[in-house]
């Protein structure tokens, strides 16, 4: 018996009229994050891009663009139709796997820092896998909420399941971005779960994934590298942990109210591109642990706000594209901050919504424009 409730074709026509409003307090919520990501970007950045690239305003300047460009990403995708999403999911998880193809041909794909995780788009880039998580969540949404019945066999509904999106993961793991993969992973079993599937199916696909993250993880010396730095950072302070020890003196450094929105001293070089993935360090750093309790309770009201997205759509397709639009932000931002915290070993993911990154930004506004599109349907 599927945990989202199902609903029929005539039942969909019946008792789903259009609203006019969406939920205020997701998009209320997720203003206010990508509002401090704007100002962190600019304070966090500013120094180190002038030194290395002689222009202070380099990575605000792309971040606001993308937010312009992610403003009308947003409000498109609000005006949506559950038929329209239903009916192309296949399609554009398709035009997913096409873009994570593209990666790695060397003409299209763009390689930075070791990895090659980028297509190029005339004078910009994109990072495909930030979008992965939105194709594989559409779908799964799709195919859970067409084999409601089959769902509760693992050779005809979960394995065929498994080995499509195993397939947009083995692409991620090309890359390579083991973090990514990781979290598609893990929204699949959240969207087996809510979708219906045997707990003992879904807790033996969580130990074999277990497994298999252990075998991931210490396929590479880097990670190897990285494990052995998040078991004793202090003792390998100048080496592998140097970034998460500097992560902690900036939390320690911010107290309770921080030492002041823009009078971090972990951004003058020490904490290497923290406009990226440790911007949360910062946060506690200037704004202290007021602030950065802040930041967490407007991530879990955008989670209270989406989850009841998905409790209270009669659509069994549209209530698990909520649960799992949801799942794809709050776990992204879960692991961000566990890495800052130093509860997991570093990965590159990004914080939602405020870490600096376009594709992130706009992979992350469009899941928000689809759960308001979404809520103006459940009253």
């Amino acid at each position: 018996m599927n945990r989202l409730r199902p609903m029929s074709p005539l039942q969909r026509q019946v008792l789903m009229p259009r609203l006019t409003r969406a939920d205020n307090w997701l998009l209320g919520a997720a203003a206010a994050l990508m509002a401090l990501g704007l100002v962190m970007v600019f304070n966090v950045s500013y120094f180190h891009a002038q030194a290395r690239f002689g222009d202070p305003l380099l990575f605000f300047r792309k971040h606001a663009i993308a937010l312009g460009i992610g403003s009308v990403v947003l409000l498109a995708a609000s005006r949506v139709r559950i038929e329209f999403l239903e009916r192309w999911a296949n399609v554009l998880f398709a035009l997913t796997l096409v873009a994570l193809l593209l990666v790695l041909v060397p003409y299209f794909g763009v390689e930075r820092g070791g990895a090659q995780r980028w297509i190029r788009l005339g004078g910009f880039s994109l990072q495909p896998s930030e979008f992965a998580k939105i194709g594989v969540v559409l779908f799964a949404a799709r195919w859970i909420s067409t084999r409601r019945e089959e769902m509760r066999s693992f050779r005809h509904g979960v394995l065929p399941l498994l080995a499509v999106v195993g397939l947009c993961a083995l692409l991620v793991m090309q890359q390579p971005d083991f973090g990514t993969t990781v979290i598609l992973g893990t929204l699949t079993l959240l969207m087996l779960f809510a979708g219906g599937a045997r707990l003992s199916q879904v807790a033996g696909l969580l130990s074999l994934g277990a497994v298999l993250f252990a075998a991931g993880a210490m396929a590479a010396p880097y990670r190897v590298k990285r494990l052995m730095a998040f078991l004793d950072p202090w003792g390998q302070s100048q080496e592998g942990a140097f970034q998460l020890v500097q992560s902690l003196i900036a939390f320690g450094s911010g107290g309770l109210t921080g030492v002041g929105l823009g009078q971090s001293r972990q951004k003058l070089s020490f904490l290497p591109e923290a406009h990226t993935d440790f911007v949360f360090a910062l946060i506690g750093e200037e704004l202290g642990l007021i602030g950065a309790l802040l930041v967490l309770a407007l991530f879990a009201l955008l989670a209270v706000r989406g989850y009841r997205i998905a409790a209270r759509h009669p659509d069994s397709f549209a209530s698990l594209l909520a649960f799992g639009l949801t799942s794809a932000i709050i776990l992204s931002a879960v692991v961000n901050v566990a890495v800052v915290l130093g509860m997991l070993p570093t990965k590159g993911l990004a914080l939602p919504f405020i870490s600096y990154g376009g594709s992130a930004l706009l992979s992350c506004m469009l899941q928000v424009g689809i759960l308001a599109a979404l809520s103006r349907m459940t009253g």
